[in-house]
């Protein structure tokens, strides 16, 4: 039987592999994610009661929910308190996150 065609098909399983971590490690996991900007309007703000924190930490955990001002799909990220307090809903600016995670929000007067 020729080997030529299961060494295809092993390279061909490894290059399916490293993509699949490639796009994992890209998307969910924020890593190695590029920073990016999009003007939103904040549509909302949550804080939600946290089960299990470490002693130090918060015990909430704070939600923005954005609508993209040039269109798409709503996103929601965790943010700090400071950010939670100063912002409410109606609010429109710059937002910059990486992958998943909010990085900084600055405010269009």
């Amino acid at each position: 039987m020729p080997f030529f065609p299961f060494l295809i098909l092993a390279v061909l399983l490894c290059l399916a592999i490293a993509s699949f971590i490639f796009i994992y490690r890209r998307h969910w996991t924020s890593r190695h994610a590029t920073d990016k900007q999009i003007d939103v309007q904040i549509l909302d703000k949550q804080s939600l009661s946290a089960d299990e924190h470490q002693p130090g930490d918060d015990s909430e955990q704070y939600w923005l929910y954005v609508q993209p001002l040039s269109g798409g799909p709503k996103r929601e990220f965790q943010v700090g308190v400071h950010f939670y307090h100063a912002l409410t809903p109606g609010d429109c600016g710059t937002l910059t996150y990486r992958g998943r995670q909010f990085i900084h929000f600055a405010l269009k007067r």
